[in-house]
């Protein structure tokens, strides 16, 4: 089964899973539906293990949910004029955010393998009047198309473990970033391809990443490492 198949039959099942454990009377057929929604879950959670991949854009409607800032602003910390990355920008609303925090001088860039998600960036920040975003259609795992320091700062926010190789990209993005630039890696452990924390740091130290910080516990977290 596809990937997509698995986020709605998992979603679907855990809202009637919901419903019917509200409903004492119906404890019969809410227990099996339980149980068969976390077992859709798992699965998809096995699936999307064996073969990484972007969210769907048929999926996109998962990104609508509001994406608070403040925390990635604190673990991020952008400055005016700096050259920051992002790496699967999904509908633009961290990226409308940074790109207003580096301004007006600052540049971000952002990174898609998907054409649509880079459309839904670029015209949220076109309805927000925001001009200092460059697309950039491509693969995370294959090389940057940017050449080596080219950024301040970079951050993937649930993306990392939809590459399918994290390690080429996390080398990859020590190249990009300057000595002692900042990566933000942001995961949370309801998304099927959760990286956990561990092992997030020893990719990264393998990169040259060494951890500067680490913002909210292990299974909700953003992490900052500098490139060394």
């Amino acid at each position: 089964m596809r990937r997509q198949d698995w986020a709605q039959a998992t979603s679907v099942g855990f809202a009637l899973a919901g419903i019917g454990a509200g409903v004492r009377r119906h404890w019969r057929w809410a227990i099996p539906l339980l149980a068969g929604a976390a077992a859709a879950d798992a699965a998809g959670r096995v699936a999307s293990r064996r073969t990484p991949r972007p969210i769907p854009a048929s999926m996109r409607w998962v990104l609508r949910l509001p994406h608070p800032t403040g925390v990635l602003q604190r673990a991020l910390e952008p400055r005016p004029g700096e050259c920051v990355l992002e790496i699967g920008p999904g509908l633009g609303q961290a990226a409308t955010s940074v790109a207003t925090w580096i301004a007006p001088q600052g540049r971000l860039d952002v990174l898609d393998v998907q054409q649509v998600m880079l459309d839904e960036t670029m015209r949220r920040a076109e309805r927000m009047d925001i001009d200092n975003i460059t697309p950039t259609l491509a693969a995370a795992e294959e090389p940057l198309p940017y050449p080596e320091a080219s950024f301040d700062a970079a951050y993937l926010s649930g993306v990392l473990g939809e590459i399918p190789d994290r390690q080429r990209t996390l080398n990859e993005l020590h190249r990009v970033l300057k000595r002692g630039g900042r990566l933000v890696v942001a995961e949370i452990a309801g998304d099927p391809d959760f990286v956990p924390f561990g092992s997030l740091r020893r990719q990264a130290a393998l990169a040259g990443f060494e951890l500067d910080r680490r913002l909210g516990p292990s299974l909700a977290y953003m992490a900052r490492f500098l490139a060394v």
